[in-house]
């Protein structure tokens, strides 16, 4: 069958255990001037489906890695020969930072990390995860621009309080700030997704604020959002506290309110009970350079 290799149109219809809405050429542009590849930029493309917006990264930015679960579509893009791209085929959740770090080797040196591409809407919070994940372990990404459900950039971008405020606002607000740049209707995908969409930045920093101990931390908020709508003194008996502690002890120890539930609490003060329950930095010994 021949293949229209126009901008957002494929050689079949999209599968549905994928998770594929493919973007509308008249959107791609948008998105595209949003992103604002540059030579200097290599891209880690999430989902390229068709190749609609790798065409146009390719075009602009100096490199473009694609991750296409789709053994079809992936073998469709790899037929291409577009000369910057290249084209992993698998699950991007089975990419280490090791084989991330394999798949940039050709990648030229002091290239700026940027990630692109419209996230299957039933894996984009597993997704935004890996995506810190590999930034915590030294993949220096700089940003991610991605399309997600409406749903989940507000939750990204939620304070604290509403309904929307939980772990993946913590998580990804820990280690990246979240902007939402562009509303997407069902109209610029096909087939038309059942929700609004949004396109939303997020931009990469150190932890903010610092924490003694990372999986301390998440394992901590992940406790205490399973009890959102208790009490604190009553949510962090959802969470082993270590040595006899008792929720009172450290609640007293970080100066916070038990009668407070988690929803309420901003990163700082998840942080701040976190490093109590944490165990105390190891002092310098003998003779170390402070």
């Amino acid at each position: 069958m021949q293949r229209d290799m126009r901008a957002g149109v494929g050689p079949r219809e999209p599968k549905k255990r994928f998770g594929q809405h493919f973007l509308e050429p008249a959107w791609v542009d948008k998105v595209v001037r949003a992103i604002a590849p540059a030579p200097d930029e290599t891209f880690l493309e999430i989902g390229p489906g068709r190749g609609a917006l790798t065409r146009p990264l390719a075009a602009r930015a100096g490199h473009v890695v694609a991750f296409e679960i789709d053994r079809d579509l992936a073998r469709a893009l790899r037929d291409e020969a577009i000369a910057n791209v290249t084209v992993v085929e698998g699950d991007f959740l089975e990419t280490t930072a090791d084989r991330l770090r394999a798949a940039l080797a050709e990648v030229p040196a002091g290239s700026r990390l940027r990630v692109a591409g419209n996230l299957p809407y039933n894996i984009a919070s597993p997704i935004l995860f890996a995506l810190v994940g590999l930034h915590a372990a030294g993949i220096p990404l700089t940003d991610a621009t991605v399309m997600l459900q409406r749903e989940v950039a507000d939750r990204l971008a939620a304070p604290p309080g509403g309904k929307e405020y939980g772990v993946l606002t913590a998580l990804i607000g820990h280690r990246a700030a979240a902007e939402r740049i562009l509303k997407l209707p069902p109209g610029a995908f096909r087939p038309p997704p059942r929700v609004q969409s949004a396109l939303v930045r997020l931009t990469f920093h150190a932890p903010s604020p610092a924490v003694r101990d990372e999986a301390v931390f998440h394992a901590l908020v992940k406790a205490l959002f399973s009890r959102r709508r208790k009490t604190l003194a009553n949510a962090l008996r959802a969470y082993p506290l270590p040595g006899g502690l008792e929720p009172g002890d450290l609640l007293a120890r970080t100066g916070l309110d038990g009668r407070r539930r988690p929803e309420t609490l901003a990163l700082a003060e998840l942080a701040r009970l976190a490093d109590g329950v944490a165990p105390p930095l190891a002092a310098p010994g003998p003779g170390a350079v402070l």
